[in-house]
């Protein structure tokens, strides 16, 4: 299985608003294991960067006078994620800012692109209900290393992700890894068995039936005649249906 960890930064919270991406950060796994292949790249966005957005992640205007658009490296990008599975944190975010820019350029959507996209955050908040699921918090969970983390950066944040996501499924993968011993679990139940001594069966005595039966009784007069536990009293003969 292909999987690609994503994430982005952008000039500002919404592109409906006008805000551009500015840097795409990608790392591949391969069977949940790292490849080593990368997607990295910053992008002039053609308009200013929100002052909160550059205390977020410290890209200036100014550094990104001479990177390319995002025109200009659109098709590598469509070419790195591919048919993969996409996995991101708040996945709306990102995929709202890249599917703007791809529609811009009258390119396909990555829903249509990619394989299907998973959202850690969400995931996060069904795990863990009533807790931080930020990925600093995750971080902290997990026991992931993000102490070199002082800003957002996409191809930074892409990989601690990638570290978080494999620590948060890494119990599916124990999973998969049973059910795919099943004779080894199938000797392991006839050895239990072999050694279970025999049961020993107590059946209730006269006496104890009887209570049982009187229980059962005073159930059913206080239910209107009704009791589970009794076989059902054929109707009287009075003229009337039975209820």
């Amino acid at each position: 299985m292909r999987q690609i960890v994503l994430d982005t930064e952008t000039t500002g919270l919404d592109w409906r608003n006008g805000d551009r991406v500015i840097e795409i950060g990608c790392v591949e796994l391969l069977n949940r294991s790292f490849t080593g292949r990368r997607f990295h790249v910053y992008i002039n966005p053609e308009r200013g960067i929100d002052a909160q957005a550059v205390a977020v992640h410290g890209i200036t205007e100014e550094f990104l006078a001479d990177k390319p658009r995002f025109a200009d490296v659109a098709a590598d990008f469509e070419d790195f994620v591919r048919d993969a599975e996409l996995v991101i944190h708040n996945a709306s975010f990102d995929v709202g800012f890249l599917n703007h820019e791809l529609s811009r350029l009258s390119r396909p959507s990555l829903e249509t692109l990619c394989a299907g996209i998973v959202d850690t955050l969400k995931m996060a908040k069904e795990l863990h209900p009533g807790k931080k699921a930020s990925l600093d918090a995750l971080c902290s969970l997990y026991q992931v290393d993000n102490s070199h983390r002082s800003l957002h950066g996409a191809l930074l944040d892409a990989e601690i992700l990638a570290e978080v996501y494999l620590a948060m499924t890494r119990g599916q993968e124990s999973l998969m890894m049973v059910l795919d011993e099943p004779a080894t679990v199938a000797v392991a139940s006839e050895t239990m068995q072999a050694e279970r001594p025999a049961l020993v069966v107590c059946r209730a005595s006269e006496e104890e039936l009887a209570a049982h039966t009187a229980v059962l009784q005073d159930i059913a007069q206080a239910n209107k005649g009704l009791c589970l536990w009794l076989p059902p009293q054929p109707a009287q003969a009075n003229g009337t249906k039975a209820d």
